[in-house]
């Protein structure tokens, strides 16, 4: 596990499951942090999570979270499997879980009761769904019912769909982004204090934290947002329009970008139409701009102009599928589709020159890092194989 990574030397102990907690270890992993995923008898859920699974049987849901991790089959449900964590904490710098509240102090492995004093350099990354207090605190939480409850399923959509779920779980994805700042945070906290800390993350708190622009213009208007389908409730043009291929999406954001837009589509005269001055005029008069712009691409390959719009300095972009954004070559210019041994996934997308991330290890089959990591914990063969042969050490996954 030598690495040259920004995090090389940092050992991380993951217990999180599904998608949240797991993405930031991931990103953590990548940049070189020794990730030992520690799972449950019955393993992280999502490796069930299919089809599609690859030839060995891992699913694509698990695969994109979890390379460049170890995996630990440890049933910390039992005394012995809670003294196999405590012995991996010692010389751990990070414990993330995301576990129901309350669950680990029921464990007797409580922050504050335990680890605080046991472990004093310790950062403890808890995610949650809605928080430890409060109301919600402490109750179950997935990415769309919190999507819900934040209401960032009131603001996706068109008048025509009604509110409609993000197509990504963006939720998850940012709280695991979250936890993945919290951590780096309390690390270089710890450079000047010596001392860890506990750091509390909710999907229910990200969820309301990605709701901009929506909750500045109402906590300014007072008027609540309405379904724009694709468009943007403050500028204009900022919409997907059709051509006569691919859609495009402009994303306009000033007037200098909106009279090369012109400019480009053949009409620099519409810049200068008293209804298209400002971008204030423009989303007051949206559905004639519209009209206008969806005549003029109506002649234009959806790619090709998209492309002549972004080096005009133009915002704009062909509304790609996914098969066509992995293959594309800017794509492959930034190394965002990287393959080891079988693998296939998104690249890395912090890029740190001196220190870059890297790819090390594919995603774990079930405990196969078992004998590994307890050795390097200091225990014998003869010791890990009666924790195998006890079901403290899960071998194969359990069926519930």
């Amino acid at each position: 596990m030598t690495s040259q990574g920004a995090l090389a030397g940092f050992k991380v102990i993951d217990l999180s499951r599904v998608l949240g907690g797991p993405y930031c270890s991931q990103m953590l992993a990548d940049h070189g942090a020794d990730v030992i995923k520690i799972e449950p008898p019955q393993g992280d859920e999502t490796r069930q999570w299919g089809p599609p699974f690859s030839d060995s049987g891992l699913s694509a849901y698990f695969s994109g979270v979890n390379r460049n991790k170890r995996s630990l089959a440890l049933d910390i449900g039992t005394e012995r499997g809670r003294d196999i964590l405590l012995k991996l904490l010692e010389d751990a710098d990070i414990l993330l879980e995301n576990f129901k509240a309350g669950s680990m102090e029921r464990w007797g492995l409580g922050y504050e009761t335990v680890l605080k004093e046991r472990f004093p350099k310790l950062i403890h990354c808890s995610v949650t769904g809605f928080g430890t207090d409060g109301p919600f605190g402490g109750l179950p939480g997935y990415d769309a019912v919190v999507q819900a409850w934040t209401g960032l399923i009131s603001v996706n959509g068109s008048e025509e769909s009604g509110p409609v779920r993000l197509g990504i779980p963006l939720v998850d994805l940012g709280t695991g982004m979250n936890a993945a700042i919290g951590i780096l945070l309390a690390v270089t906290e710890r450079a000047r204090s010596g001392k860890g800390q506990h750091i509390d993350i909710s999907l229910f708190d990200t969820g309301i934290a990605l709701q901009h622009p929506h909750a500045p213009n109402y906590f300014m208007s007072g008027r609540a947002p309405r379904l724009t389908g694709n468009a943007h409730p403050n500028i204009s043009p900022y919409d997907l329009y059709r051509t006569k291929g691919r859609p495009v999406f402009l994303g306009i954001g000033n007037d200098r970008q909106f009279q090369r837009l012109c400019a480009v589509l053949g009409k620099p005269e519409l810049a200068n139409d008293p209804r298209f001055l400002s971008n204030s005029d423009r989303v007051g008069n949206r559905d004639a701009l519209t009209a206008e712009i969806e005549t003029l691409m109506a002649g234009h390959d959806g790619e090709e102009i998209a492309a002549a719009l972004l080096a005009a300095g133009v915002p704009a972009g062909a509304a790609l599928s996914v098969p066509d954004m992995a293959e594309h070559p800017h794509t492959l210019h930034r190394e965002m589709v990287v393959e080891k041994d079988g693998y296939r996934g998104t690249g890395i997308p912090v890029k740190l020159g001196r220190t870059p991330g890297s790819v090390r290890l594919t995603p774990p089959e079930f405990g196969a890092s078992n004998r590994d990591v307890l050795k390097e914990a200091g225990y014998s063969e003869s010791e890990i194989d009666a924790l195998i042969a006890d079901g403290i050490v899960v071998a194969k996954p359990r069926k519930l």
